[in-house]
């Protein structure tokens, strides 16, 4: 769901976006760090906000990380 403003926000186009791994932090909402692949060997790392359920919000890019591969690990940023 946060594909249009990845791509918007850092001015790629991704073929590929698939989420390799997550974790979370409990805040008021749920914040998001997912590393995910954009291309064959080209990982970006992003903080995505879900705000609570009764808000009816959509999640919502936060910030982003690029220039990653598989193997750098994930942290909070």
């Amino acid at each position: 769901q946060v594909k249009p403003q990845f791509e918007s926000r850092a001015g790629m186009n991704c073929g590929v976006f698939t989420a390799i791994v997550y974790r979370t932090q409990v805040v008021a909402g749920t914040m998001y760090f997912i590393k995910v692949q954009v291309s064959d060997a080209v990982y970006v790392h992003l903080k995505v906000f879900q705000s609570l359920p009764h808000e009816n919000l959509g999640p919502s890019l936060v910030s982003f990380e690029t220039g990653k591969t598989r193997d750098d690990p994930l942290t909070y940023f």
